[in-house]
């Protein structure tokens, strides 16, 4: 009842005398200090708000700029041309002045004006010099005089001490590429993938789509490309995202897995209480715009766009179309566990609860040992089913009384917890330790995650974690920014005691944790089983398998003179042929983020330069000499890939824009609508490693993460995420459908594996047989065989 009492922030007794009121010093405080914290809140992000603003310059130039101009009008000087003088004579109400006040004010009006136009041009300038991507295709290691120009130049324009949104303003818009060159790249694209006839009638649809309606397609793309920030993300988030009616679970949602072999603590409430703490961390710089802009080669910014809604946002459902609801400033967490939903406060006093107090809350909640009500164990099945019945249920069922409260409470929330029941993470004793971890974080029970949050913080007996991410919002990249900044705050700056526990007092004080009240109906509980069992059908048919690949790295591709992600790529492409026997459209992501408002590109690796490759590796007649030289040929030709959809000169973005703007025009397009049917048998995409460098993994080599991964995206092929993981580790992250019974997870991991052995066998005998003719001592008899 202490609890209770301390909630009470007033009583009042009516008397015959008047009435009798009593305060609580300790809720007036508490207000108070809320007061202050808002308050200052609004002041840091003011202050920010005008240093973005005014990015690349600063508030203490415009004073430089007006003492300037000042100091000139006591040396009859005037740099202003006249200007000064007729702004003196137009100023209003300048009978009211003195002279020397409108002298003074012109001056200072001028000075403001010549600022604002030199932040203009220096912001232009800049925008101008980050259009430029000549830096990008020049060989590893080698800089041309114009790079080393252009570099100083971005340098010199972009400023000191940037904001997270400084270079927003300056960002380039993404360009719209020519019709011709997109379809010609596509053609080469299909190339190895379609016999002789089947080229020939693609190649006539794709000019006649050239001769008839691609110019009038490509002017309203133009058009756009002009009026919106990019042509691309609004139309590529509604129309591949929120518009899609099947689940997200799977289909749609993304997870990434905690740190590979350490575990700060085996409890779960104190792990769960610094993390959670470490994320309220991260959304207050966030909200103040304080992290430090991504920028590639450390110069080139990146846009931070998608980071705007990591945080109190929530995917609503409709019944054509779903939304993205952002909200601002959420002081509450929903977290679930045992198939009840807790509402926990995360501030107190105007601050963040201390991860000692979080730790408190969550053991509260471990320990309740209430029951469900009815209906609400499975209730948030709905949010992994199909999106139709959702829709229709929250509108019938959740727009009214207690679970209309109740479901406001999760969707206005910071973000989501599940305190989950069965232990996890990798276990080298365990083969399928990954496979089953992965599985958990990508779908669980199916209705113990919140699939319609931003993300669900997933918090295991044993202290491991993960994340399961919904992906309308943002990309892998934005959501790893945030659990790298997590991981490390956690493990190195927070810390636990000797005995596991939070750091820093208890306090007992606190009022416990509420559960969230619902009425639900027997005809809704029938809703909820079925896309219990829909989403059921759909997580049990995931085929898994989590690979980690250390016979090499990073390290040993690079002395190769390949680039890793080439170098993986085609031995995917390799392994792809070795298991199904066929080449494959493949998809692989690239970020388009140095452009304004970008997000992602595809870039298609099965190449005519990786076909003939793959097959040189498969005849026994090839020699090494000629198998290096095909992969060198395909590494190149990916490489130069990677960069043309990273600099807006990709394929598939641009063709799927002219898609959506025939249908808006009402117009067919055989040609589009080819392109847009076939399927992504081979999905693959590769997740950031140490964005931040917050932790020098050469110094903690344990201190690194598994990465994360997706469901397969085709039913009949591969879903294939993997991370460089410093200089000797690689993991793979594998996903297929058990009822395609030509698709195997743990056989596609073992032919990677084998694929990735191989190609660095090449050139370990090309360097055996350099070393030979350079007469070096060397096993004879066995190059013998290779040779």
């Amino acid at each position: 009842m202490a609890e209770a009492h301390q909630a009470v922030g007033f009583q009042f007794t009516v008397r015959p005398d008047g009435v009798d009121l009593k305060l609580s010093q300790e809720v007036i405080k508490n207000i108070y200090l809320s007061g202050v914290t808002a308050w200052k809140k609004k002041a840091i992000q003011f202050k920010n708000g005008i240093l973005t603003g005014v990015y690349p310059a600063s508030p203490s130039s415009w004073l430089i700029v007006v003492i300037a101009m000042m100091s000139s009008l006591y040396t009859y000087i005037d740099p202003s041309l006249g200007m000064i003088e007729a702004i003196k004579e137009n100023l209003p109400y300048k009978d009211c002045m003195s002279v020397q006040t409108r002298v003074v004010l012109s001056a200072i009006l001028f000075a403001t004006g010549l600022w604002l136009l030199f932040i203009y041009l220096m912001r232009y300038s800049l925008k101008a010099l980050l259009s430029y991507h000549g830096w990008i295709f020049e060989s590893h290691g080698k800089m041309s005089r114009a790079t080393k120009l252009w570099l100083s130049l971005v340098k010199m324009f972009s400023g000191r001490r940037p904001l997270l949104y400084s270079f927003q303003a300056a960002l380039p818009r993404l360009p719209v590429p020519r019709v011709d060159d997109t379809v010609q790249k596509y053609l080469e694209s299909v190339r190895p993938l379609l016999d002789s006839e089947q080229y020939n009638q693609m190649e006539i649809l794709a000019n006649s789509f050239k001769e008839t309606i691609a110019a009038q397609l490509q002017r309203y793309l133009i058009l756009k490309s002009w009026w919106a920030t990019n042509y691309v993300s609004d139309w590529w988030e509604e129309y591949i995202y929120l518009r899609s009616r099947s689940p997200i679970m799977v289909n749609s949602n993304f997870y990434i897995m905690d740190l590979l072999y350490v575990t700060p603590t085996q409890r779960q409430a104190a792990r769960a209480g610094n993390v959670v703490h470490a994320m309220l961390q991260y959304r207050r710089k966030l909200e103040r715009g304080e992290h430090v802009p991504l920028r590639a080669l450390g110069i080139v910014p990146m846009c931070s766009t998608q980071m705007e809604r990591m945080f109190n946002t929530t995917r609503i459902p409709g019944i054509e179309t779903d939304i993205v609801q952002h909200l601002t400033d959420r002081k509450h967490l929903i977290v679930y566990h045992k198939g009840r939903f807790f509402q926990v406060w995360l501030y107190t006093g105007g601050r963040h609860l201390l991860p000692s107090e979080l730790e408190t809350q969550f053991q509260r909640i471990l320990n309740d040992k209430s029951e469900p009500q009815p209906g609400e164990l499975k209730l948030a099945a709905l949010t992994a089913g199909d999106r139709v019945p959702w829709a229709r249920a929250r509108i019938k069922y959740f727009s009214h009384g207690l679970n209309k409260v109740s479901l406001d409470a999760i969707e206005s929330a910071a973000f989501f917890l599940t305190l989950d029941e069965e232990p996890q993470g990798y276990d080298p004793a365990m083969d399928n330790s990954l496979d089953i971890y992965a599985k958990s974080l990508l779908h669980g029970k199916c209705y113990d995650r919140w699939f319609d949050k931003s993300f669900t913080l997933i918090s295991y007996p044993n202290g491991k974690m993960g994340v399961n991410i919904e992906h309308s919002w943002a990309d892998a990249p934005i959501v790893g920014h945030m659990w790298e900044y997590v991981l490390a705050t956690d493990c190195f700056h927070l810390g636990y005691t000797e005995e596991g526990h939070c750091k820093g007092d208890v306090n007992r004080g606190l009022p416990c944790p509420t559960r969230l009240q619902w009425q639900i109906s027997a005809e809704c509980q029938d809703v909820i089983e079925t896309s219990y069992l829909l989403a059921r059908q759909l997580a049990d048919d995931v085929d898994f398998h989590g690979h980690l690949f250390s016979e090499f790295g990073k390290g040993l591709i690079k002395k190769c003179r390949t680039s890793p992600d080439a170098f993986i790529q085609l031995a995917l492409q390799l392994a792809q042929f070795r298991d199904q026997g066929v080449f494959c459209l493949t998809y692989e992501s690239s970020m388009t983020r140095m452009f304004r408002d970008g997000r992602t590109e595809t870039v298609r690796s099965c190449t005519s330069e990786a076909v003939a490759f793959v097959r040189a590796m498969e005849d026994p007649r090839s020699t090494n000499a000629h198998r290096l030289a095909l992969f060198q040929r395909a590494a190149e030709k990916h490489q130069n890939m990677y960069r043309l959809a990273m600099t807006g000169s990709g394929i598939d973005r641009h063709l799927f824009c002219l898609y959506i703007v025939s249908k808006y025009l009402g117009v067919e397009s055989p040609f589009l609508k080819k392109v847009l049917s076939e399927p992504w048998r081979l999905s693959t995409s590769q997740t950031p490693q140490q964005q931040l460098n917050l932790v020098d993994i050469n110094k903690f080599p344990k201190y690194v993460g598994a990465g994360g991964g997706f469901g397969p995206v085709a039913d009949d092929g591969y879903g294939v995420s993997y991370i460089i993981v410093g200089e000797n580790l690689i993991t793979f992250h594998i996903s297929s459908k058990f009822s395609s019974p030509d698709t195997d997870s743990g056989r596609f991991g073992q032919h990677i594996w084998k694929a990735m052995i191989d190609i660095q066998a090449l050139f370990k005998l090309e360097k055996d047989k350099r070393m030979v003719e350079n007469g070096k001592c060397v096993h004879l008899e066995h190059l013998k065989k290779h040779i």
